[in-house]
Order: structure tokens, then sequence, then C-alpha cells
């Protein structure tokens, strides 16, 4: 599984949308002010996550967006499959480079990597990514301490 930009940004976006959708639906103005990413950007995000099932679209007044499903019932997983561009990886690990990650000395190593981020992804909610926002820094704690997958000392670019 892919974990790049375009998926951290959905994260945060939807974060945002469940902090803020409890009355109404949210505008990407709104999350885009907040969060600090491109309005334009943000619609392409919200493009291909609607696409997915995973948010629905009000128009006019008051309009914007909320979660298709409760946050609950949403794993980070499908947020990065709805965004992240498969293009880079082609099929059996080889990405666009000609470069087969999946065959030579070290394919046991990226093929478990990408099992425990998978893994991982798919045991964490976007509820669960929402609760772990602190106010004081506005942003997402390490929540790998809570998942027996992950060694303790193990960091995530």
């Amino acid at each position: 599984m892919r974990v790049g930009t375009k998926g951290r940004y959905a994260v945060v976006a939807l974060v945002d949308i469940v902090h803020h959708s409890e009355k109404r639906p949210v505008a990407l103005g709104e999350v885009a002010q907040r969060q600090q990413i491109s309005l334009s950007y943000l619609e392409q995000l919200f493009a291909m996550l609607r696409r997915a099932g995973l948010v629905v679209a009000s128009r006019g007044p008051g309009g914007g967006y909320r979660l298709q499903r409760p946050a609950v019932d949403i794993s980070l997983a499908e947020v990065f499959q709805a965004v992240e561009d498969a293009s880079g990886q082609l099929s059996g690990g080889q990405a666009e480079s000609g470069r087969d990650w999946l065959a030579g000395p070290a394919a046991g190593v990226w093929a478990g990597l990408d099992h425990q981020i998978e893994t991982y992804l798919r045991t964490v909610t976007l509820a669960e990514a929402a609760r772990s926002q602190t106010p004081e820094t506005g942003g997402l704690r390490v929540l790998a301490d809570q998942q027996s997958g992950l060694s303790a000392g193990a960091k995530l670019a």
C-alpha cells in the first residue's frame, strides 16, 4: 500500500470534517483555511473520496461535505486506497523506475513492511484518528503505541 502525501492530506482533511460536521456539512474552503491546504488540492482529493463512497457533497447555501458512513466505520486504509495513485507501483512491486522492489535480496523486507503498514492502517479508524488529535499541537498523536503490530520505537516519517 502506498503511503504518500495525498493520503496524509486526505486523513488530515477528513479528521477536520469529523470535528466540524456535527451540525452541518463542512465547506472545503473552511478545511483549507484551518488546515492550510490548497483549496484546489482538497477539491481533487474530495472528488476521489466521493467516488470511493467515503464522503457525500451537498450544494447550495450551507453546503459542503460530510462522511458517507460513521467515522468508526472508515479505516485509514480505505482513505489511502481512495486517493493514492497506484501508477507509481506496477504489479509485482515494480516501480515506474523499472526497479522491482519485490525481487532481489531485500524483497522480504519490503513485502513485510508493506504488510505491516496496510495491517496498521486497516486497524485505525477515522474516529480513532480524530480522538487522537491533540488540542495543544493540532496534530495527530502517534497511534502506534496502541497497536501491537509495531514496536514502541518505530516512527513513521
